[in-house]
């Protein structure tokens, strides 16, 4: 773990997307094997820690369009049965994740299997017909930024291809404005969202369901860099379950905006009196509203918004170890 090569990482995020999505526009697309391809009766997807984070909201998208898609813990003792319609995604930045070599090889034969990974030489990639590169090189900083956003790209590109419409690369490209203003304007809200997250005991990061792996990726990255305590919610579902973690001092909550039950967050703020950072529009009654360009656009709000949270990780753990916390150094 590198907290200086994890700034560079986060700050880089808005020209490896860029270059991401040039690899992946045109005919030469490493799509373009797919086209055609369709009847598939179930997607499934298979990963562990932030790449089954990244398909949690495209398995979400599949299904309301009408697919039976999931986004299955490759570790599970229970897992999808492999069947010619099932179109079988396997899911690791390094290509060497145990749990999901073996989950992607049990429908090696049986389904169609394809592998997104940032290694095309890993052994991921054998178990695999068709690959997805990740293509974001190296990062620094040890902990998966740059390969989550390449993987929500890939994945919703994936989807434009199985569906038959949009999204193509060509409307992901508001994202890669959106995530450069995010990050040349943080200046304006980053130290006092950091003094609210370096001052809390716990902070959650709620989401509405559709964007879910926002919610479920910013506090790995709290956890992961500063290991501040951070939980992940579903905007309704906080309601019912999280909002009971609140009643203790030290709270703070990492809204993400869009849900329609925001305003009962809000509620339980005014309440209990703890700080609310809503990201992507203006929440009445937050303490700091963070927007960026195109923030009504579902998939710009996928790709950018888990950002805020990077950043704030970025800075605080840098900010954690310059006042001598040494145990932040260590994985």
């Amino acid at each position: 773990m590198n907290p200086e090569g994890f700034l560079r990482d986060v700050l880089v995020a808005p020209a490896r997307l860029e270059a991401l999505l040039d690899a992946y526009e045109g005919p030469r697309s490493p799509l373009a094997e797919l086209a055609g391809e369709g009847g598939f009766r179930r997607v499934v997807f298979m990963g562990m820690g932030s790449s089954r984070f990244a398909a949690v909201s495209i398995a979400a998208l599949l299904r309301s369009r009408g697919v039976d898609a999931v986004a299955e813990l490759a570790s599970t003792g229970s897992p999808t049965r492999p069947s010619a319609d099932t179109l079988a995604v396997g899911i690791s930045a390094s290509g060497g994740t145990a749990e999901t070599v073996e989950a992607l090889s049990a429908h090696r034969g049986a389904s169609r299997c394809v592998a997104v990974t940032n290694d095309p030489t890993s052994e991921l990639v054998s178990a695999a017909d068709l690959v997805l590169p990740l293509l974001v090189g190296r990062e620094e900083g040890g902990a998966s930024c740059l390969t989550f956003q390449a993987t929500v790209a890939v994945l919703l590109l994936l989807t434009g291809r199985l569906l038959g419409d949009a999204p193509r690369a060509p409307d992901l490209r508001p994202a890669v404005e959106a995530a450069v203003w995010l990050r040349e304007e943080r200046n304006a809200w980053l130290d006092k969202a950091v003094e609210l997250v370096d001052g809390a005991r716990t902070t959650a990061t709620i989401a509405p369901a559709e964007r879910y792996s926002s919610a479920l990726q910013s506090a790995l990255m709290f956890r992961e860099g500063p290991r501040v305590v951070a939980n992940a919610a579903e905007t309704g579902d906080w309601l019912h379950v999280d909002v009971y973690l609140s009643k203790r001092p030290g709270y703070c909550a990492l809204l993400f905006a869009g849900s329609r039950f925001d305003g009962g967050v809000i509620e339980w703020a005014s309440k209990r009196a703890f700080p609310v950072v809503s990201v992507g529009a203006s929440v009445p009654g937050a303490t700091i509203d963070i927007s960026y360009p195109g923030a009504d656009d579902p998939h710009v709000r996928l790709l950018v918004e888990t950002g805020v949270a990077e950043i704030v990780a970025a800075d605080l753990w840098r900010r954690r170890i310059a006042a001598g916390d040494s145990a932040l150094l260590d994985p």
